[in-house]
């Protein structure tokens, strides 16, 4: 299985820590983001991972490389100055991804998620990995019935970030930009869309609040 990690956004939110460095490089635990992700996905035996850039791109190809020093393979995805957003990006990407299911998760989070247990999803034409909401989305995303994912309304869990999908997904999709959550919803109102909700240890680093707190907790703990 190949994988995708999302890495073009602005940073918005993490300002002033984005101003000269995009998002993906601040580091955490001694490491950029994206690498605990790399690294993560290499030890689940994920060896071709597409990245996409946008926003100061060129200092995320530039530290890390093709991707050797991790044990695995880096290619990347340039969508130049404007960003396509994530459901756009993955579009650009299809040609690296190919046509079987590959997994998708963004730069931004930080997770210890068995992501090896992803490899033979999904069933249908995509899984989501759902957790329960946090504080800054009280509200979460989708609900989930006996492991299938709906648009109910009542109790509602927060999409992570991290799923798997068939190239199928996007059969309708034109180039340019659009949300990733769009295509899904689309998917989930015909029932095709598969998940679980995981209770380990996930953040979401929005802020530069959630960075410093994710940083104090890996002080404490093995990363």
């Amino acid at each position: 299985m190949k994988a995708m990690i999302l890495a073009a956004g602005r940073g918005e939110r993490m300002r002033p820590l984005t101003d000269r460095t995009p998002k993906p490089l601040l580091p955490v635990a001694g490491r950029p983001l994206i690498v605990h992700q790399i690294e993560r996905l290499a030890r689940a035996g994920i060896r071709d991972i597409v990245v996409n850039l946008s926003y100061l791109g060129e200092q995320i190809e530039t530290a890390l490389g093709d991707g050797r020093r991790y044990g695995v393979a880096l290619h990347y995805s340039d969508q130049g100055p404007v960003p396509l957003g994530t459901g756009g990006g993955v579009y650009k990407a299809l040609p690296l991804l190919g046509r079987a299911p590959f997994l998708v998760t963004n730069a931004d989070v930080w997770t210890r998620y068995p992501i090896a247990s992803l490899l033979d999803k999904p069933r249908g034409i995509a899984h989501l990995v759902l957790v329960e909401n946090r504080s800054h989305h009280p509200d979460g995303d989708f609900a989930l019935e006996h492991g299938r994912v709906s648009l109910k309304h009542g109790p509602r869990l927060t999409f992570s970030g991290l799923g798997v999908y068939r190239s199928e997904l996007f059969d309708e999709c034109e180039a340019g930009c659009f949300p990733l959550a769009a295509v899904i919803r689309m998917a989930i109102s015909h029932g095709l869309v598969t998940g679980e909700c995981y209770r380990g240890e996930w953040h979401d680093i929005g802020t530069p609040e959630r960075l410093a707190a994710l940083e104090a907790r890996l002080g404490t703990v093995p990363t």
